[in-house]
This record gives structure tokens, sequence and C-alpha cells, in this order.
């Protein structure tokens, strides 16, 4: 990349700013071949019968669906590659997405002379973290991409730390060998978004934001579009695309009130690829972060540990020593996890029930270190838990985190999925570089590296394909509508809200961090009834314009089933491996079990498939730290 690159990019203006966040009628005025030109009228954000020849589906070359990192990445290179019109869709202002919340860094090896790190190191890292889940020439690939990666976004503007002779600053995450997280303080994951988004507006890109996502349509086996509804308005439209990119993110709101994910997480991206046809591979693979406020599950970086901070128990013992005596409070998260979740039960903890944590001591760093490097943190002790950081140890318990399963993403080169003209990006799609546990900083990694290859592979596609057929389209608008009126217009019912509520309750206990066959099936069987009753649910307002509610229940919707796909794959995978921790089955079997889980929905039955991890270089052996 060199600075040419920039010549054709327009100038970022407030203007440019509020037009490209117009959220604005999915129908409008024609601008052929400029559908989304910086000049456009907000009324022709979406291009009608010039491009499909017809003349009331709304159409654009690339559709994307979530504004967070990896959205955001995948709209700037589907417009760098090839002359076509890009539409981001979001629930929100993307500056709202959860990459926003990701903190600690983004893995990546800068290399410079002298440096002891490799990318053979960081994959090696990668592959072991993973507990041998992670498909080994994927995370090859990945590891070479993120060092790019951070080249470039350095190059963007990315905000990052500096060291002392000004390169971008690294620390220490678990799992990992040596120092190679790059960041800025403990917000690199607001840094980065803010970056691709000014970047995403200079390119012009084109954004629909309070746009929630109801299915994606399929045409003789090609994607057509995607189902789209106003939140303001209700209003339900359908999108004609030649290519469309899943970005929407993870789906680890499923445990509601313990997860450290924002409220929009649900998961809507992998269940609309779910009922496309698609499988969710590896849905069990859930990961616990093991330090979550006490109160909310709001995270606390990694980087406190990373940083030096210890953990203590009731006893004020650093009780890592028992479970990871050469990584102690830097073991990968699975391991962390499960070991504060020991201490609580072995009575070593603080407190009670739900209320039992054990605790996060940063003290020792000094009050100039943790204010240049974690101020967000201490700034949640405070917020959260009436905790200041520089004074007092804080109180932390594991909270359900990142979704290492996601939609089947079949070729990592492009991120392409096994229905043409579809694909999958971020912590939406699995092409596997997780595996059974993400260590710290591969996320953001993961988002940047899936985000562009989903742009470039999603343009190539789209400049080269047609539109598909609107049948489809048609036909799933048309259900939604009914679905909208026959939905809100019950009086009777359970409503929704209890009905999900339940469900998190059921998960904890029965899909948490420590599982069993009894504890799996019981889950399953609470599960299926609550699904059943869910549809025939109240949602109690039928009001098309902004109606939350019913908004809320299609999201309810989405993680029960995607909660079914990851119970059923939990129950079948009897062994341990990574965050999948089962007490019956305490040892990995790689005799049996070293393959992904692929859950496929057929009618209403929810059907079990698998596929061999791919081996490359490192052979699976007993995991120590």
């Amino acid at each position: 990349m060199s600075e040419k690159d920039f010549d054709d990019i327009p100038s970022l203006s407030r203007r440019t700013f509020l037009e490209a966040c117009a959220a604005v009628p999915l129908a409008g005025a024609v601008i052929p071949d400029k559908a989304f030109a910086q000049t456009a009228d907000a009324e022709g954000i979406l291009g009608t019968g010039a491009a499909t020849g017809s003349s009331d589906v709304a159409s654009c070359d690339v559709l994307i669906i979530g504004s967070g990192g990896a959205g955001l990445r995948a709209a700037v290179y589907a417009m760098r590659t090839a002359n076509l019109s890009v539409l981001v869709v979001s629930k929100t202002m993307p500056s709202r997405s959860a990459t926003c919340m990701a903190e600690g860094g983004i893995n990546g090896v800068v290399q410079y002379q002298g440096q002891k790190d490799s990318l053979e190191s960081h994959a090696f890292d990668t592959v072991k973290g993973s507990d041998y889940l992670g498909d080994q020439d994927c995370i090859d690939y990945f590891v070479e991409k993120a060092s790019e990666a951070i080249r470039e976004t350095d190059f963007w503007g990315m905000p990052y730390s500096r060291a002392k002779d000004g390169r971008v600053d690294q620390r220490f995450m678990a799992g990992h060998q040596y120092p190679r997280t790059n960041y800025s303080a403990d917000k690199t994951g607001h840094a980065i978004l803010h970056t691709n988004f000014d970047y995403a507006l200079g390119s012009g890109v084109k954004f629909l934001v309070d746009h929630q996502l109801l299915d994606v349509a399929v045409e003789d086996g090609v994607c057509a579009g995607a189902v789209l509804r106003n939140i303001k308005t209700g209003e339900i439209k359908p999108v004609r695309a030649r290519a469309v990119i899943l970005a929407a993110g993870g789906y680890t709101r499923i445990f509601w009130t313990r997860t450290s994910t924002p409220y929009i997480a649900t998961g809507d991206g992998t269940a609309a690829a779910l009922r496309a046809g698609l499988p969710f591979k590896d849905p069990e693979m859930l990961q616990f972060h093991p330090t979550g406020v006490v109160h909310g599950g709001v995270l606390i970086t990694e980087a406190a540990r990373g940083e030096g901070g210890y953990l203590l128990n009731a006893k004020g013992e650093r009780f890592m020593e028992r479970y990871a005596p050469g990584k102690m409070e830097l073991a990968p998260r699975d391991i962390t996890a499960r070991a504060i979740e020991t201490e609580i039960a072995q009575g070593r903890g603080i407190g009670d029930g739900m209320e039992a944590h054990v605790l996060i001591d940063l003290r020792h760093l000094g009050r100039e270190k943790i204010l240049e490097r974690l101020p967000q943190i201490r700034h949640v002790g405070l917020m959260f838990e009436n905790v200041d950081l520089v004074e007092q140890p804080l109180p932390i318990r594991p909270t359900a985190h990142y979704s290492m399963g996601g939609i089947d993403v079949i070729d990592f080169h492009t991120m392409a999925t096994a229905i043409p003209g579809l694909f999958a990006a971020g912590e939406c799609g699995c092409e596997s570089i997780h595996g059974a546990n993400r260590l710290g900083g591969n996320s953001l990694a993961a988002a940047m590296v899936t985000g562009k290859e989903a742009g470039i592979g999603a343009a190539t596609y789209a400049a080269k394909a047609g539109f598909a057929g609107e049948t489809a389209l048609q036909r799933l608008t048309e259900q939604w509508r009914d679905h909208f009126r026959e939905t809100t217009a019950r009086t009777k019912g359970t409503n929704f809200v209890e009905l999900r509520d339940r469900m998190a309750q059921v998960l904890w206990e029965g899909m948490g961090i420590f599982r069993t066959e009894k504890g799996l099936a019981q889950a399953a069987e609470a599960l299926r009834q609550i699904h059943q009753e869910y549809r025939v649910a109240t949602v109690g307002n039928s009001a098309p314009v902004y109606n939350t509610a019913y908004t809320h229940y299609i999201e309810v919707g989405n993680m029960l089933s995607l909660a079914r796909c990851a119970v059923l794959a939990a129950l079948n995978r009897r062994e341990s491996r990574g965050a999948h921790t089962r007490v019956d089955f305490p040892q990995r079997n790689d005799k049996d079990f070293l393959h992904h889980s692929l859950v496929r929905l057929k009618g209403d039955e929810y059907v079990l498939d698998q596929r061999p991890v791919t081996i490359v270089r490192y052979k699976p052996e007993e995991r120590k730290y």
C-alpha cells in the first residue's frame, strides 16, 4: 500500500457522514450505475429498476449485514476491488457494534530487527490455544494476514499506543509465547472500529441503520438478496444483491444477563444462514471470559492480566499456580475460567450464589500505569462495582463472551459459503481459526482479516455475477409481512420476554462452563418446549412504528434456534476440549472427536453432522501451560 491508493477516495465531511448514516426508505429514486454515489439524494440510497429490470425491488451489488469491524473492513475492500455499489445494513449506528467493546488489543506479528516472535510462533500458539480444533491451513493464512492488517491499519491512522522508539506497542495476552498484542490503551476495539468507519465513509460506502435482517433468500441454489425490516417504520422490504456478506456478530446473548456482549449480539446472521440451508459449525464452542464484573458481566479486559494483574481467592492466594504454574494468570481463557469456578465451588471464593466471586488485583501496577494503559476498566470498576482499581481489588467472575463457532465457511481465502453469492465474516462466520478456544487478541485480528477477504471475495464474485431471480425474495417478504400481522395480533399466551429469561437460565445451568449428559439432555428438552411456546407467544404491541418488542421477538427466536444447535452439538461431543468441558468425560478424545460439529436445520428438526479437522504441521498433543 502507498499514498497513491488514496487518490480516488473522496474527502470526509460532516455532510458525508450525515448522508451515509441516514436511515431512509428502501425504495427510492432510480440512480443508474451510481446508486451509492457520495452526491446521491438520501431517498435514492438504494437503486431500483435500472439494475434489475424490476419496478419495486430495491437492489445493490454487495449487501453487508453488520457494521462492526468485519463488516466495515469488508465494505472498504469491496469498494476498492471493483466499481460496485456497497451497502452496509445495521440494527444500530456502526459506532455501537460489539467491536467497540473490545479492549485488550489486536494480535499480529510486526516484524522488526532483533524480534524473537514469528508467524510460526503465532500459528502454533493459535493451534494449541484452539485445543487442536482449529484448521491449521486456515490458521497459517490468518497469522500472515493479521501481520499485514497491523501495518495497514497503522497506515490508515489507527491511534495505537507507542513504545519509546515509536513502534506500535505490544503486550502479553494469555496463551501467547511473546508480547504480540498491539493495542490502544484498553480501548483498542473502539479505536479500530472508528478507524475503519472513517475509512469506509471516505471510500463512498453507504449505510442503512435501524434496519433488521429477517432472512436471506436463495433462488435456484444461489443467494438472491435479503429481506430487511425498517425498525423505525415497520416496513418490510426485499433487497436484491449480487453478493451478500453476513457480518452480524456472535450470539452469546443467549445467556442474557451473564454475558459481556451487547444486546444486539443475538446471532441474526447465523440464524438466517441456518434457515437458508447452511450448517452452523461448532456451535457448542462458546467462550467464557474469566474476568467479567459480578454485577452485569461487563468485561474486564485480559490486558489487565497481561499488564501483570493477579487473581486472588478468599485466602489471598494467587490460585492459578494450581492450574497453570507455567503461565499463571496468563493461561488461556478456558483454563482460567474453569479455575475460577473451581475455586468458588470448593469454597475458596468470596460471597455466595450469584454473588460468589474472586478478585483481580492491579494495585501493585501503580496509579500512573493503570491510568495510562487501563483507563477504561478502571471506569468500569467504578461504575459497576464502586471499586477503584487503583486502590482496591475488583470482584470478578467468568462471563459468556465469544462464539468460536458460526456460519460454515468453506473457503477461507474468500470467506465463501456453500451457497454461491453468500459470504460470512467476523464472529458471524466460522472458517475455524479459533477452534475450541480463542486466544485473547485474535478476535479483532480475525475481524480485520476475514472482513478484508470477504470484501474482496464478494466484490470479485459480484463483478462477474448477475442478479438471481426474485421469486424467493418476494415469497419471503410476504411471509414476514404475514408473520408480523399474525404475531402481533395475539392476545393470549406467554409473553416472549419470560421465555427469553427461561432460556438464559436453562443454558447457564445446563450448558455453562461445566457440562454433563444429564444437564445437557434436560436443557435440550427444556429449549424444545420453550421454542414451542415461543411460536405462539405474545409480543404486546401491534403498531408497526418503532415496534421494538417485535424486533426483540425476532432476536429471541434466533437465539432459541442457535441455542438448540449448541446444546445438540455439546450433548454429542462426549469429551472435554477447550471451552467445552464435560464433567462426565473430562479427557480430550482425539480418536473419536477430532472433528467439527455441523448442525443443519431440516424442517423443524436439527440434524448433526461432522467434518474432520485439517492437520498440517502440528500433531495434537496434551495441552499444558
